[in-house]
């Protein structure tokens, strides 16, 4: 294969997640290099079809399902791709509103960390005392296909999150003791 089909091929996948999500996430990112430069991209474009099936051809539409995957992992703990999603599902039409709603099931059949993660992802998408206008999740400052912006870098197992919380990157607490 050319590079020059290679790069088309690869920059269609990205128009998939910019469709649903509104932006390509990191993870991404480094999964459509890492296909490129070992000549694995047909896997990267099996993923983005079974997703398109999956996100857009739904009968929950859009919306809902963004919406859906948004509160599974809360549930799960989830907070990298929850964040994603969250704003995934204002790319598609979702409010705030349904975003809590979604926060507050996840408080029933989760218990209160699904609930707290929840809140807090909600809290960094609503506007500053003093704004009037929830942040666009799609707008201006979110990175282009060629950028991976820090928002939508994939977390590391083992590094401190940028609020400094002791905790690796699946969550579980760190020994401070040491």
């Amino acid at each position: 294969m050319t590079d020059d089909t290679c790069a088309r091929r690869a920059e269609a996948v990205r128009d998939r997640y910019r469709a649903t999500l509104g932006a390509v996430p990191g993870g991404v990112q480094e999964r459509l290099r890492l296909a490129q430069d070992f000549d694995r991209l047909p896997t990267e474009e099996a993923i983005a079809a079974l997703r398109h099936i999956v996100l857009t051809d739904s009968p929950l539409g859009g919306r809902v399902q963004q919406l859906v995957h948004f509160g599974q992992l809360l549930a799960l703990g989830r907070a990298h791709p929850a964040r994603i999603h969250a704003r995934g599902a204002l790319h598609a039409g979702a409010g705030i509103p349904d975003l809590i709603g979604v926060a507050e099931t996840a408080l029933i059949t989760a218990g209160v960390p699904a609930y707290a993660l929840g809140t807090e992802i909600i809290a960094e998408l609503t506007p500053a005392e003093g704004t009037e206008q929830v942040r666009d999740p799609v707008g201006p400052g979110l990175p282009d296909a060629d950028v991976v912006h820090e928002e939508f870098r994939e977390p590391r197992v083992g590094a401190e999150r940028a609020q400094g919380d002791p905790v690796d990157a699946r969550g579980t607490a760190k020994d401070l003791r040491k």
